[in-house]
């Protein structure tokens, strides 16, 4: 696999992340599963495949051979996407492909623009992407369609419409993981109290569609107040440093949500040395089990919840083939084998979301099963 950032030929990988990431790519996420619901009405797609470096498969799937798909994640340094990489870096070598993961340092459009030029220039047969802004990407990925790239979305989806029509592969029902994190929260506190959100980056997709959800779910406990939103860019130390406001501003605080693995992890690490805020405010939000084990352990976060981002690419790097190969479209119904995880189908397009593709429902940790998890 190569790894650029930013610009096309400036490698990066930390060692620490690869050997994380190397770890986790074998793992599996028992609670992961197919969708099995189609809708029916259609959305555009095509057939043919996209680029030029591919030659058709005498396999019984139809894929074809040396498919080329640049996965562009948010950044190139955050562990969750590199599992997420990794698993599509799996699935391209088991269809005879290979993946080109390219990004920036930054959670910024502006970072991952330069990483799709490099996949037109390259005729890449596809491009994943985990936008980092639902607009200011789509001029570039309409230029990688006209060019003949399939289009995908996973992780934080993109909102183009049909400028370029793409699928997304959704990690879970968005609307079951905002509430589901309200839910948990609510049980903690005894429905009651003030509450804060610490997110990721104040563009993200994917955070601001489960906030939105969390928003809606807050109604059901009008005893919970929600006092602040606050972005840490899934930088830690700028998560910390936000993490540290809300505790200044607001000294009755008695939850914190933060659905990014980044927030979570530098949350818990610091409440972990600060140990007496532990006896009014409780942590939840969705991490990786590996990095929130020994928080779980010691009591400083009782529940969170994830699920495989290994799978996500996983799943994504055979949707992704599929479509680049024919055998597969954007079309409502329109299914494929994802290789160990099984049979998909695309779903119809709902209120902002177009064609899509849900991994399975997240896993909820806590002490009775973290240590059944290694990614």
């Amino acid at each position: 696999m190569k790894r650029y950032n930013g610009a096309p030929f400036a490698a990066v990988r930390r060692p620490a992340v690869l050997a994380l990431a190397a770890v986790a790519a074998v793992s599996a996420l028992a609670a992961c599963s197919s969708s099995s619901s189609a809708g029916t009405s259609s959305s555009a797609g095509t057939s043919t495949s996209a680029g030029t470096s591919a030659s058709a498969s005498s396999g019984a799937t139809g894929i074809k051979k040396g498919l080329v798909v640049y996965f562009i994640p948010k950044d190139t340094q955050n562990p969750y996407e590199v599992l997420a990489d990794q698993g599509g870096e799996k699935a391209l070598a088991a269809l005879g492909g290979k993946v080109v993961v390219s990004s920036g340092t930054a959670d910024t459009a502006a970072a991952q623009i330069p990483s799709i030029q490099a996949a037109i220039q390259a005729h890449a047969d596809a491009i994943v992407i985990a936008g980092n802004d639902p607009s200011a990407l789509c001029p570039s990925l309409q230029q990688a369609s006209a060019a003949g790239i399939k289009i995908l979305s996973f992780d934080s989806d993109v909102s183009c419409g049909s400028s370029p029509d793409h699928l997304f592969i959704n990690q879970a029902d968005t609307a079951s993981i905002g509430t589901s994190e309200v839910d948990i929260l609510a049980k903690e506190i005894g429905s009651s109290g003030q509450i804060a959100i610490l997110s990721a980056a104040a563009s993200a997709t994917n955070q601001n569609s489960w906030i939105a959800y969390m928003k809606q779910e807050l109604a059901k406990y009008p005893k919970m107040t929600l006092v602040k939103t606050v972005y840490g860019n899934d930088d830690p130390a700028t998560s910390l440093t936000v993490l540290q406001g809300l505790l200044s501003a607001y000294p009755n605080l008695k939850g914190i949500i933060s659905p990014t693995t980044v927030g979570i992890q530098a949350s818990a690490q610091y409440l972990d040395t600060h140990k007496s805020l532990l006896k009014k405010l409780t942590l939840t939000g969705l991490g990786l089990p590996s990095q929130m084990k020994p928080y779980v352990k010691d009591g400083t976060v009782k529940e969170f919840e994830l699920w495989n981002p290994s799978n996500l690419g996983y799943l994504a790097g055979y949707a992704a083939a599929a479509l680049a190969s024919g055998t597969a479209s954007l079309t409502p119904g329109s299914s494929f084998t994802a290789g160990t995880l099984g049979s998909y189908k695309v779903l119809a397009p709902t209120t902002g979301v177009g064609p899509s593709i849900v991994l399975g429902p997240p896993t909820v940790f806590d002490v009775a099963n973290i240590d059944q998890f290694n990614f």
